[in-house]
């Protein structure tokens, strides 16, 4: 795995945490993002939260 795709993913991992309001200490919020980063890396890829507006930049 790449340097660039490991850092595309902790942004994503960072906006699913943040819209989701997941604690990473929660056993529950760790499985949800563990499935959520197999799907990123090794399945049908990455899909943001319904409603989901990216911040302008």
């Amino acid at each position: 795995m790449s340097k660039e795709a490991w850092a595309d993913w902790l942004k994503h991992q960072t906006m699913l945490i943040n819209e989701y309001r997941l604690s990473p200490i929660d056993p529950k919020s760790r499985s949800f993002l563990e499935k959520q980063m197999e799907a990123y890396f090794f399945g049908e890829g990455a899909q943001a939260p319904e409603g989901y507006v990216p911040p302008e930049q």
